[in-house]
């Protein structure tokens, strides 16, 4: 009984039971959401999403992070700051699955808690964990065959995550709760074929809407299947992609593993497996430099990665940032260039930019079964010199190398001062970290 043991454990799930070091990994991935969205705010698909959909917005009650105090209805601000929070690809990212678990789950909350009143910074973050853990676990249970069909796991086990976590800020009963995973269960939304494109965001931005109205149609006693997660035909073996789901496995392991400990952040806003590519490009960067050796002089530049870098992140001739995202090529040219690839190195100008292109098309990548996912070689092939070699045993901002409490507030004001300015977008970071021991979270999500 996948579902009632899902929903049993989320309604009964207290903070005074989480170990603080879990606590504190909520806290980071609440932080680093809040950056992420401020940061995408005003992207393009941003914009277009709210001039599209602003003839149906409702009373403004929450909201839109970034945008100078803009407030719109509860569904459409989940929506807009979920879109906002994935738009750079600069989101945390659970390792076992590459789910980005905060997106859809904080949207939700967040704007389900302006819409209500008040609410604690413990009690936010009890809810963020129900939801992240319910959406990560229930990711395990159909990973890989899931994903390798093309279903884009952030989003299909978002709504689910969603779900949950609002309502357990709404207190439902366990009844309830399962209802509120059936009714999202349905909403299953997200294709790999979208990577690159703006509906790629739209994915965690309409998860977090479909999990705020699945947990407000339960709260009116809305019903569904109680057995919607484990059914023949219940969402675990529809999508498992001819897999079989590993339910029990992961629903044994509630409360005793915490997968929000398995969640990393990026140090660069793409596909996170291009990240070892990049870290060892940049580190190549200031060798180049050291050396005096100028780009004009790098004849070649000659990568292995682990497959996935290919099947992923292979596009040759991005068009735009969005799709300079999903380009190792583009990644590795702009970390040799400029020692740096932050959203600055993703904009259109810069991928359109002919020095950018010229290097590009110099660079190479061959696959590696041997290698681990976050492991690469990266070879400089120079001009009548020696050439330079790197090798990324683990990425900066994995598991073994994780980004620290600096680092991420490095990358939060940064992004974020592309938006609101220096000044402020410290000011933001300061409140952002301290949300989850805030009095009143409402009054502090106003300020940003």
């Amino acid at each position: 009984m996948a579902t009632k043991t899902f929903a049993t454990w989320a309604v009964d799930l207290k903070l005074s039971s989480i170990p603080a070091s879990v606590r504190q990994a909520a806290t980071r991935s609440l932080y680093n959401y809040i950056g992420c969205t401020i940061g995408g705010s005003n992207h393009n698909t941003v914009t277009k999403a709210h001039a599209a959909l602003s003839p149906l917005f409702g009373p403004a009650t929450s909201t839109l992070y970034g945008t100078g105090g803009k407030r719109t209805d509860a569904q459409h601000a989940a929506l807009l700051n979920g879109i906002a929070s994935h738009v750079h690809d600069y989101d945390d990212t659970h390792l076992g699955t590459i789910i980005h678990p905060t997106g859809p789950v904080a949207s939700a909350i967040l704007a389900y808690a302006e819409l209500k009143g008040s609410y604690t910074g413990p009690e936010i973050l009890c809810a963020l964990l129900a939801g992240i853990e319910a959406a990560c676990k229930l990711g395990l249970a159909v990973w890989p065959e899931h994903y390798d069909i093309g279903w884009h796991i952030t989003s299909t086990t978002g709504s689910i995550g969603a779900a949950v976590a609002v309502g357990k800020l709404m207190k439902l009963n366990a009844e309830q709760m399962a209802h509120a995973i059936g009714i999202a269960s349905v909403q299953v939304v997200g294709l790999r074929e979208m990577f690159g494109s703006d509906t790629k965001s739209f994915h965690p931005g309409r998860a977090a809407q479909s999990g705020l109205l699945a947990a407000m149609l339960a709260e009116r006693d809305y019903t569904s299947s109680t057995t919607a997660l484990e059914a023949n035909r219940g969402w675990a073996n529809v999508v498992a992609g001819g897999g079989k789901p590993e339910l029990e496995q992961y629903l044994d392991e509630l409360g005793k593993k915490w997968e929000i400990e398995a969640n990393a952040f990026k140090p660069f806003p793409c596909g996170i497996v291009c990240h070892p590519a990049i870290d060892a490009a940049i580190q190549l960067h200031h060798k180049l430099k050291e050396e005096g050796v100028e780009v004009d002089d790098i004849e070649k530049v000659a990568m292995r990665v682990h497959p996935l870098v290919i099947e992923l992140t292979s596009k040759r001739k991005p068009k735009d940032g969005l799709e300079g995202k999903f380009s190792v090529f583009h990644g590795v040219a702009v970390g040799l260039l400029y020692g740096k690839a932050g959203p600055a190195q993703y904009a259109d100008e810069v991928v359109q930019d002919a020095a950018v292109i010229a290097l590009r098309d110099r660079v190479d990548a061959a696959s590696d079964r041997t290698l681990a996912a976050d492991e690469t070689y990266v070879e400089v092939h120079r001009r009548g010199g020696e050439n330079m070699k790197k090798h990324i045993q683990h990425a900066v901002g994995s598991m073994e190398i994780p980004m620290s409490d600096e680092q991420l507030t490095e990358k939060f004001v940064d992004q974020a001062a592309m938006v609101l300015g220096r000044r402020k977008a410290e000011e933001a970071s300061s409140l952002a970290w301290k949300i989850d021991e805030a009095d009143d979270v409402v009054s502090v999500l106003q300020k940003l």
